[in-house]
């Protein structure tokens, strides 16, 4: 499959993805995209995440690598594993594979930029949210996620679940609830009313919750602002690999939501290194490109010097729980 592009036009507004576009019906219509792809990328922007069923070469062997590979990490600290791209080859070709880059220049009209990669042992069980709370963009929406079942997932190994169309709602982040930015020290506290918010949310707005059951080797895209989360685990005898990425688009600012205080300025800007080419990603606005703080630089050099070994992870991993604690 090749990449296409849209015909540019008056009604293309470049700082919004053109799936949640007000004009997007018509610029799916002017679009050369085939019907096939057409279909799916509706399907996207009515419900905010799209699963593709690939044919991937040597995917078992890649998964198997990956599992077996991690096994010793997750044992030792626990299902979750930040950032395997940067050692792990099997990690990086899944993150970058050109069938998914090629997805996702076609939901979003910019270059993909995969930054971070999480590996998963086990079903997450965690609680509804958007990942906007955790990763934005200037402009906002320009985010997306990316799973990869490395093994079959069902409603008893902790499935994902989704409520669709709730993409569309505004962006919450912890001002709209009444928080200030969070600490490590009182970041948990913080994200439980968080959560308690998107609970009533989706009650109170009538959304259908749907949990995703997918065969091994598939994934699927879904949009920055989509509310999603991890079933329970029903049966705890049974692992539920994956790989998610996450991905920013070029030409954008990046920042963390959940440290930040917009208004005041105080703003937890990212560094963010792209996975492809292993360099760093400039920060734009309107096309003018933004420097970073030095603070931010700083101390995005350390924790990328510590990330580079497992001693250095380790030691990075045990500062944090130490700083939650505090």
């Amino acid at each position: 499959m090749t990449c296409q592009t849209l015909t540019r036009n008056e009604l293309f507004l470049k700082n919004i993805p053109w799936t949640e576009s007000p004009f997007f019906e018509e610029l799916l219509n002017e679009s050369s995209f085939s019907t096939s792809t057409k279909k799916k990328v509706k399907f996207f922007a009515d419900n905010g995440y799209l699963i593709i069923d690939p044919e991937i070469k040597n995917f078992s062997s890649l998964a198997d690598e990956i599992i077996s590979s991690l096994r010793p990490e997750q044992l030792k600290h626990g299902s979750r594993v930040q950032d395997a791209w940067r050692y792990l080859p099997s990690v990086k070709t899944l993150a970058c594979h050109p069938e998914v880059l090629n997805w996702l220049r076609i939901l979003y009209q910019r270059e993909p930029v995969p930054f971070q990669t999480l590996n998963f042992s086990k079903g997450t069980e965690q609680a509804t949210h958007s990942d906007i709370v955790h990763f934005s963009s200037v402009p906002q929406r320009f985010m997306a996620g990316v799973w990869f079942a490395l093994e079959d997932v069902d409603q008893d190994n902790g499935a994902l679940h989704y409520y669709p169309g709730s993409h569309k709602l505004p962006v919450f982040d912890l001002h709209d609830i009444g928080l200030s930015k969070s600490t490590l020290s009182n970041r948990d506290l913080q994200y439980k009313e968080y959560e308690s918010f998107v609970k009533v949310l989706m009650e109170k707005k009538g959304y259908k919750k749907e949990t995703i059951q997918i065969k091994k080797g598939s994934y699927l895209i879904w949009s920055a602002n989509l509310f999603h989360g991890g079933d329970p685990i029903k049966d705890k005898s049974r692992t539920r690999h994956s790989l998610v990425t996450h991905c920013y688009f070029d030409q954008c600012r990046y920042y963390n939501p959940l440290y930040s205080d917009v208004a005041m300025g105080n703003i937890a800007w990212k560094e963010v290194t792209d996975i492809q080419s292993g360099k760093k990603i400039s920060h734009y606005y309107n096309g003018k490109k933004v420097s970073l703080p030095m603070k931010t630089k700083a101390r995005y050099l350390i924790e990328n010097f510590m990330r580079k070994n497992r001693l250095g992870r380790e030691i990075f991993a045990n500062i944090k729980r130490a700083l939650t604690r505090a």
